[in-house]
């Protein structure tokens, strides 16, 4: 029997999101399409793989059986199109985290990793899809456990601790601050730029020190959601402290405050899958540790740093 790698592509991504409509979009197809993709690949197994309920698809019996199998006939699609190609072909590197700028670091290891092909996810759980499917070799952004299978068959490596400023709009009454402790603003809100399952590090900060939590909808971009920033007394968002604000009108009263006691660092991490890696993620990692520590990206001191424990316990654990 042969298999159709994308009849294949659109049953993972519907185990993944458990929804026919994130997983449509995610594949850039519509609903009919992907329905009638999984309906032919359980026409030819002559099996029931996925049942439609109150939360959307659930996976039976055979299509449990079917993950691992899938996956594992992708990257076998993967590595023979890469032997034919040769080496010649670019690792293909999804970035997320859009707001903080992850193309940034990205920039600043030169040509040393190789050549490279950049595509954009949504957040981890969109970026490590693409991955089991082979439809990317590598993510950068912010890791965190997903929780849902998928963690033991991607490794991840902790690449840069980067220090994260308080922004708040010109009418804040702590926009004069020379620096801030977290703790200062536990009574302001913390302005998210998505749904607040997509910013797990920012719900971490404010689970941390206290503060709530607020959405800023639509998401229509960064220069909405700072604009938006911007007219709100009450607000503050954290923005990595070397990211330049948008030279814009609408963000030009915008205050970057230096947080301190403890100094709040996001950590950027690249992800792979743990079988048939690109044969080019070793020199991107050789990229990051010898540019990482040139600039001290992965500097950091639990007596004046604050982590989530997560990368903290990872940091201790190395050491």
């Amino acid at each position: 029997m042969d298999l159709d790698p994308g009849q294949l592509r659109a049953f993972l991504a519907l185990a993944e999101h458990r929804h026919f409509g994130r997983a449509a979009a995610e594949l850039a197809l519509t609903q009919q399409a992907l329905s009638k993709r999984l309906a032919r690949l359980e026409e030819a197994l002559g099996e029931r793989l996925l049942e439609r309920d109150a939360r959307g698809a659930v996976l039976t019996a055979a299509g449990r059986r079917l993950l691992e199998p899938a996956r594992a006939v992708l990257a076998a699609t993967e590595a023979a199109v890469a032997a034919v190609r040769g080496s010649a072909r670019p690792l293909r590197l999804d970035v997320w985290g859009h707001l903080f700028a992850p193309l940034r670091t990205v920039g600043e290891l030169g040509d040393a990793h190789g050549p490279l092909e950049l595509g954009h996810g949504r957040d981890l759980p969109s970026v490590a899809g693409a991955l089991l499917r082979a439809e990317a070799d590598a993510g950068f952004g912010r890791h965190h456990a997903l929780g849902d299978g998928r963690d033991e068959l991607l490794a991840h490596r902790l690449v840069r601790l980067e220090p994260v400023d308080a922004v708040l709009g010109p009418d804040h009454p702590l926009a004069g601050a020379a620096a801030l402790r977290p703790e200062q603003l536990r009574d302001h809100r913390l302005l998210l730029p998505a749904q607040p399952a997509r910013l797990e590090f920012l719900q971490r900060f404010a689970e941390r020190f206290g503060v709530t939590a607020t959405g800023c909808e639509p998401n229509l971009g960064a220069e909405h959601f700072l604009a938006r920033l911007a007219e709100l007394p009450d607000a503050f968002t954290l923005l990595p402290a070397e990211l330049p604000l948008p030279p814009t009108r609408s963000c030009a009263g915008l205050r970057t405050v230096p947080l301190v006691d403890p100094t709040p660092l996001y950590a950027w991490s690249l992800v792979w899958p743990r079988r048939a890696a690109h044969p080019g993620v070793p020199a991107l990692l050789r990229a990051f540790t010898e540019v990482g520590g040139r600039r001290r990206w992965l500097e950091y001191r639990p007596e004046r740093d604050w982590l989530p424990e997560a990368e903290a316990a990872q940091l201790r654990g190395a050491r």
